[in-house]
C-alpha cells in the first residue's frame, strides 16, 4: 500500500494525479497510473492532448498579459507542472498576481509548498460546483481586486461537472468579473466519436474522483461564453488556438478532442 498524506485516499484514482501521470510526473499512485493506462488505451492521443493543452495555457495567459490583465483566477488548477499560470504571468509582468483553487488536497499540499516563498500567488481549497465559496473566500477576495480584470481559467475542468450544476457555476463566475476581464476555457468535445466510444470514457471516469465526464458539443461548449466576445480563432481544437511558429503540433490521432477558446467579457 501506498503512503498517502492524511485525508488522501489512494486507493481511489485522482483525475489531477491522472493528469499528472499522462503529462509524465510522479506525484501519482498505482491506481492513478491505471486508470491513465485505461483511457490512454481508449484515447491513443490522451497524452497528445494533455500536453497540447498545457501549451495552449501558457499562449492564452501570454495573450491575456499581452492585453492588460494582471489577475488570475484558475480554478481546477491540478497538481503543479511546468508552465504553470503563474510562471507564464509573472515573467510576463513581475506585478502579476494569481490565485489557484483546487478541492483535492494533494493538490493544494504541493501548491502550497511550491508557494510558499511567493507572496503574489496563493492557493486556496475551493470547489466549482459551489462558485459562491470561492467568490467569497476572504483569501481569495484579499488577493484580487475584482473592480479590475481578472483572467478566470477554467481548463480542462468542466468536462467533470454535469449540466445541471456547470452553466449555473460558469454564470456565477462570470457575472463577478468586470468588462474586460477573460474567461480561457478547454474542455473535452464528442468531436466524431460514437456513443460507445464516449460510453468508455464515462465508465473509466466513474471510477475517479470527479465521477462524471460529460464531453460536449461545440454549441454546448460555447455557451460558457455567454455575455463575452471570442477572441480569434473561436472555439478550436486546442493545438490550433494561436499557436508558435515553433511548437509541436497535435498527431492526428482517434480519441476524445479537447477544443479551446478565450472570452473578452462585454
Amino acid at each position: 500500500m501506498e503512503q498517502a498524506p492524511p485525508g488522501i485516499d489512494p486507493t481511489v484514482p485522482s483525475v489531477a494525479r491522472i493528469y499528472d501521470y499522462v503529462l509524465g510526473g510522479k506525484d501519482n499512485f498505482a491506481v492513478d497510473r491505471e486508470a491513465a493506462e485505461k483511457l490512454l488505451r481508449a484515447s491513443p492521443n490522451a497524452r497528445e492532448e494533455a500536453l497540447a493543452n498545457r501549451r495552449f495555457i501558457g499562449r492564452a495567459v501570454r495573450f491575456l498579459v499581452g492585453n492588460g490583465i494582471r489577475q488570475f483566477l484558475d480554478i481546477g488548477a491540478g497538481l503543479p507542472t511546468q508552465e504553470n499560470v503563474h510562471e507564464v504571468a509573472l515573467r510576463a509582468a513581475t506585478e502579476s498576481r494569481i490565485v489557484y483553487v483546487d478541492n483535492d488536497p494533494i493538490v493544494l499540499v504541493h501548491a502550497r509548498a511550491l508557494l510558499a516563498d511567493d507572496r503574489q500567488t496563493i492557493a486556496v481549497e475551493g470547489d466549482l460546483r459551489e462558485p459562491e465559496g470561492i467568490l467569497n473566500n476572504p483569501e481569495v477576495t484579499g488577493h484580487l481586486d475584482f473592480s479590475r480584470p481578472i483572467g478566470l481559467m477554467l481548463v480542462a475542468i468542466l468536462h467533470f461537472i454535469p449540466d445541471d450544476i456547470v452553466y449555473r457555476a460558469v454564470e456565477t463566475l462570470r457575472g463577478r468579473l468586470v468588462p474586460g476581464s477573460a474567461i480561457v476555457i478547454s474542455h473535452f468535445s464528442t468531436g466524431e466519436l460514437g456513443e460507445e466510444e464516449i460510453g468508455t470514457f464515462k465508465k473509466i471516469a466513474t471510477q475517479t474522483s470527479a465521477g462524471v465526464l460529460v464531453p460536449r458539443t461545440r454549441e454546448e461548449i460555447r455557451r460558457f461564453f455567454d455575455g463575452c466576445d471570442l477572441v480569434e480563432p473561436g472555439l478550436v481544437p486546442v493545438d490550433d488556438w494561436r499557436p508558435g511558429e515553433d511548437e509541436p503540433r497535435l498527431p492526428r490521432l482517434p480519441g476524445l478532442e479537447m477544443c479551446a477558446g478565450v472570452g473578452i467579457r462585454r
